[in-house]
């Protein structure tokens, strides 16, 4: 478990240190469980720095800090659907990606939804299960022109 953890909303001045976390994680943590091929081309996606920015900027998207460095990120689209939660590769399994969720669902609740859906990697099926998501479905998606298995995740809150 790490202590003083902050919680805040993302600001576009994060993008560099989310797109950092987000390559450096995906292809560390997912790949035991991707090709080399599929986390090139997912990893990739911290290139897209308009995507990050309409994220920040329409999307619930918060951070996690530890003395002011990035080590987690959560974002909530179209109300209830957890679209991304990201924890940094060298802070895995210390209750980070736990504290995001929990901030995740109340937001979503304090709009007024009572489920909460999520799509997630094979890489992540052990934490949504720990969390009491059900696993709706497993299936593949295409991303740039590359198959990807994952799955769809519910929770009722």
């Amino acid at each position: 478990m790490v202590k003083n953890i902050e919680i805040r909303e993302a600001v576009l001045d994060d993008i560099p240190e989310i797109t950092s976390l987000f390559r450096d994680t995906v292809r560390a943590v997912n790949g035991k469980d991707y090709s080399e091929k599929q986390i090139n081309i997912w990893s990739s996606g911290a290139d897209d720095i308009d995507v990050w920015e309409e994220r920040i900027e329409n999307a619930y998207f918060i951070v996690a800090e530890i003395n002011n460095f990035i080590v987690g990120f959560a974002h909530i689209t179209k109300g209830c659907n957890l679209d991304g939660l990201y924890v940094h590769k060298d802070y895995q399994r210390r209750t980070i990606g736990s504290k995001l969720l929990r901030i995740a669902e109340s937001q979503i609740m304090s709009e007024g939804y009572e489920i909460i859906n999520a799509e997630s990697s094979i890489s992540s099926v052990d934490f949504f299960d720990s969390h009491y998501f059900e696993q709706i479905k497993k299936q593949k998606k295409s991303y740039k022109g590359k198959g990807f298995a994952y799955s769809i995740f519910s929770k009722t809150l």
